[in-house]
């Protein structure tokens, strides 16, 4: 007998009653592992979600044009260490909205309407450049049938004979995809760099004066302007004509200063564009 069982020789019968019956245990239900404790989030996601929190509060006037950010009780506000807010910090000051002193760290950056003027216009010069580079660059018309879809798309929504908040909002989406479908199609990987630094700017991006239009009844016309000049574009890109598209893509970005100038004679550019609070009038 060895270890509760019996070996019987191979000549002799076997006899089942011979052999003892083996308790078997019962066998307990799996009891499920403890919780994991929740990961706290990484440095690069906290760094990025900092980054958002910060820049709203800029855009919406938290913090007044050249006053110096207090870094120890900004990182209590934003729940994140010093270091990561020092990334933060220096991330906006690449974006333009922050300003780097040698003795008195990060300040408020102060704009003038002279930067707003002159920002439209270099982001003219970068989408000229890359409608130009879009028209040379192109092997196939077909190649454009994105940007030809995203065109009639938005022409359906300016004719339109009610025009909604909601539909707003989708014209914005749009026209942000019009626009950087021709910077995919340039194929410039600095023009990208270029015109992401640019248009970190709020009032330099292509929508930024679109809420104005919807609500002042004297710019509903530059919606049907814009897109007789997006249809333009695009049919200068879709022939190769490439000195046309930029041409055209130059005096698009106008629309914005026509905006502009029309919301700085009434005194309501504040109400409609992000970041105007960092403006001095």
């Amino acid at each position: 007998m060895i270890s509760g069982f019996t070996f019987l020789d191979r000549n002799s019968a076997y006899n089942k009653d011979s052999v003892p019956r083996r308790k078997i245990a019962a066998i307990s239900p799996l009891t499920s592992p403890p919780a994991a404790p929740k990961a706290k989030p990484r440095g690069g996601a906290q760094t990025g979600r900092a980054a958002l929190v910060l820049r709203e509060m800029l855009l919406e006037g938290h913090f007044q044009p050249g006053e110096r950010i207090r870094e120890v009780p900004l990182a209590a506000e934003l729940g994140v260490s010093r270091i990561p807010l020092r990334l933060v910090l220096e991330r906006l000051a690449h974006e333009g909205l922050l300003d780097v002193r040698p003795t008195r760290g990060f300040v408020v950056q102060r704009f003038s309407t002279a930067d707003i003027y002159e920002s439209i216009e270099l982001r003219g010069l970068l989408e000229g450049m890359a409608a130009r580079l879009a028209a040379e660059r192109m092997d196939d018309p077909a190649q454009a049938a994105k940007l030809q879809a995203l065109n009639k798309e938005l022409l359906l929504w300016v004719q339109r004979r009610k025009l909604t908040l909601e539909y707003l909002e989708q014209y914005i989406d749009l026209n942000a995809k019009f626009h950087a479908e021709i910077l995919r199609m340039s194929e410039c990987r600095m023009l990208h760099r270029a015109m992401e630094h640019i248009c970190s700017l709020p009032f330099a991006s292509p929508s930024a004066f679109v809420r104005r239009q919807y609500i002042a009844p004297e710019s509903w016309e530059l919606f049907r302007i814009a897109i007789d000049q997006h249809g333009d574009i695009v049919n200068a890109i879709v022939n190769r004509e490439a000195a046309r598209a930029e041409t055209l893509a130059r005096e698009h970005a106008r629309v914005a200063r026509r905006n502009l100038e029309s919301a700085l004679e009434n005194g309501e550019i504040g109400k409609f564009v992000p970041g105007m609070k960092l403006v001095k009038l």
